[in-house]
């Protein structure tokens, strides 16, 4: 049986390591709080407080597994600097790590993994820091906009007065659910040394999503400026969905549902 160490049992973190147990995984999940210990113990996922802000704290224990996922938003590469001597000094086989989309620059076209990052994004440097590694092998999977559940862009707007600008550009998100599936695809394909960007199908302008998820909730839609220069990009997905034969949960993301 694969054994998987989730790094972050936060937002995303925590549905993931739920999932990766019912599919029949043994999951390891990091906090950095132990008020969320019985939770991560009733769902079978075996807890460990640590932070990547934190090096020097023992990490062998939890990195005693086939494969890690690195399922934080931290940007501190100092922290990933010292921690992948580590990590290659354990059993480690497969790191997965999650980034963003946000490592490509505004190219007001479709985007895809051929396009080079910005140098100075510190998710893209991190990057390189694992993919460099030679102990271990890394994939990379560069989430767009995260969505779903709890995280309901129109609550962005509840407070009066938030603005939008370059309102006519697309946008790019992917909901919960399909960042698991694909994540849990990847280990079971064993798609290793590999960099994916994760985006929903559809790409909508700002003014047309926004305006429709503060209507749904009730608030009041959020001012639009106006611009005659508007930068863009558009992440294409077509790369993990032939990798995987992978069809999203949700492809169009004006039909995403929320919980409230």
């Amino acid at each position: 049986m694969t054994s998987i160490s989730v790094l972050g049992c936060g937002w995303l973190g925590l549905p993931l390591a739920k999932h990766l147990v019912d599919t029949g995984f043994m999951v390891k999940g990091s906090i950095r709080s132990s008020n969320k210990i019985s939770e991560l113990e009733k769902n079978h996922i075996k807890p460990y407080l640590l932070d990547i802000d934190a090096v020097e704290q023992s990490w062998s224990q939890f990195l005693t597994s086939d494969v890690l996922i690195i399922a934080i938003p931290s940007k501190n590469i100092e922290g990933f600097t010292s921690l992948i001597p580590i990590i290659e000094a354990s059993s480690i086989k497969h790191v997965l790590f999650v980034s963003s989309t946000s490592v490509y620059e505004d190219a007001n076209r479709v985007v895809t993994e051929e396009d080079a990052t910005i140098p100075s994004s510190a998710l893209s440097q991190i990057e390189r820091l694992f993919m460099q590694s030679t102990k271990f092998t890394t994939t990379v999977i560069r989430f767009s906009g995260l969505v779903g559940y709890s995280r309901n862009p129109g609550r962005f707007f509840a407070k009066s007065g938030r603005s939008v600008s370059n309102p006519d550009v697309p946008v790019n998100m992917i909901h919960q659910d399909d960042c698991i599936g694909l994540i849990t695809q990847i280990i079971k394909q064993e798609k290793w040394n590999e960099i994916f960007n994760a985006c929903a199908d559809t790409h909508p302008s700002k003014r047309e999503f926004y305006t429709q998820a503060t209507q749904r909730i009730g608030v009041e839609t959020p001012t639009f400026i106006e611009s005659n220069e508007q930068t863009f990009k558009i992440i294409s997905n077509h790369k993990i969905k032939e990798a995987l034969g992978y069809e999203f949960i949700h492809p169009d993301v004006m039909n995403i549902t929320y919980d409230s």
